[in-house]
């Protein structure tokens, strides 16, 4: 959906809204973000950003952006609410073991050893990664594992016998080197697994998850949502619209796919009178249905003011103002003020109102008009 309409209409305001109450109020469910000239895909989607490691030094790495952050927790959410309790069990008591090993070594000094006898130890562990060193080889470079590879080994109830059994299980035509560390956890994860008791399961309902973004229009879009033009489509949401993102041979697993689940509402906001409307993708249009916000409307934003004359009074004076707007040959609806801008009278006159908020834009709609003459 994207809200479209003059300036001052309150679009932003209204998203906002529409996203409290598809989430119950759960803000934890909300994502907001506001587009500029500058935006890219590295911000939106992910990218190489700079992160620090041990030894103090900075390198780049693959940062997720804030809509695939976002998406993850909708995704997350939308497949446990599809899991049987019988797999939400498995899922619990492979998440304990993994938590009560990892919270029990001591990082950088615990030592373990491949199959083939070679030490190393876990030097750090965050959401997606383990870490690993040498201590026998410290000029090796560290080695980072993924987390989720090892989950779903844990997860399989599957036996590993060596590290290509693990190759087969991720169905991979050739031996990885980080195979033979994920082997070696595994087995001692293994060795103190246990079975979670049933008060720990606690089935997910489906929630809805909304992502809002102000001033759409003012982002060039393409270079923003790239491939994901096809994921945000209503008719290919889920699996049916997976697409390999621009970095995927940086991923962990090349193979992983993207995609944006049913439970994910995307919100947009537009100001009709910004000139980058006319360069709005066209191929981003037709995958969303606009609203029209119209100047008169939602007029109860100004129940806040909390001064039935004073509200009145605005009512009246906005009125009046558009009227004359509507007048002007060369301007239209779209050029009309909204009530938003009459919620600063909690803290300013009409006279202030005027003269640093609706005559400077107003004496814009001038400058704009002989700009385009000119």
């Amino acid at each position: 959906l994207i809200l479209r309409g003059a300036p001052g209409t309150g679009k932003t305001y209204l998203a906002k809204e529409i996203a409290m109450e598809l989430t119950g109020g759960n803000e934890d469910q909300i994502e907001f973000v506001q587009f500029h000239p500058s935006y890219d895909y590295t911000d939106f989607v992910e990218g190489l950003r700079p992160i620090l490691v041990n030894d103090g030094q900075i390198n780049f790495g693959l940062q997720d952006g804030i809509f695939k952050k976002f998406v993850a927790r909708a995704r997350k959410n939308f497949e446990d609410s599809q899991k049987s309790e019988e797999l939400l069990e498995k899922e619990v008591s492979v998440q304990e073991s993994m938590t009560e090993f990892f919270s029990n070594i001591e990082v950088g000094v615990d030592i373990f050893k491949t199959r083939r006898g070679r030490k190393f130890t876990i030097t750090s562990v965050d959401d997606k990664h383990i870490i690993i060193s040498f201590p026998e080889n410290p000029s090796d470079k560290d080695l980072r594992l993924n987390l989720d590879e090892l989950r779903k080994m844990l997860e399989s109830g599957q036996k590993f016998d060596k590290p290509k059994d693990v190759t087969a299980f991720f169905r991979k035509p050739f031996n990885s080197r980080t195979y033979s560390y994920d082997f070696a956890l595994y087995k001692e994860i293994q060795a103190k697994k246990r079975v979670a008791t049933k008060a720990d399961i606690r089935p997910e309902a489906l929630k809805k998850y909304v992502f809002i973004i102000d001033e759409i229009n003012r982002g060039e879009i393409s270079k923003i949502f790239g491939e994901l033009f096809f994921a945000v489509d209503p008719g290919y949401r889920g699996r049916a619209g997976e697409i390999s993102t621009q970095y995927a041979n940086l991923h962990a697993d090349p193979d992983e796919k993207f995609y944006i689940p049913e439970n994910v509402y995307i919100i947009g906001t537009m100001n009709d009178i910004d000139r980058s409307v006319d360069s709005f993708d066209f191929a981003m249009r037709r995958r969303f249905r606009f609203v029209e916000l119209r100047a008169d409307e939602h007029l109860e934003l100004l129940t806040s003011l909390e001064n039935k004359e004073l509200e009145d009074d605005a009512i009246q004076r906005m009125a009046a103002l558009n009227a004359e707007i509507a007048n002007v040959e060369d301007l239209n609806e779209n050029y009309q003020i909204g009530a938003s801008y009459f919620l600063k009278l909690k803290t300013l006159d009409f006279d202030q109102l005027w003269t640093d908020y609706l005559q400077p834009l107003l004496q814009e709609y001038v400058r704009g008009m002989h700009d385009e003459e000119g």
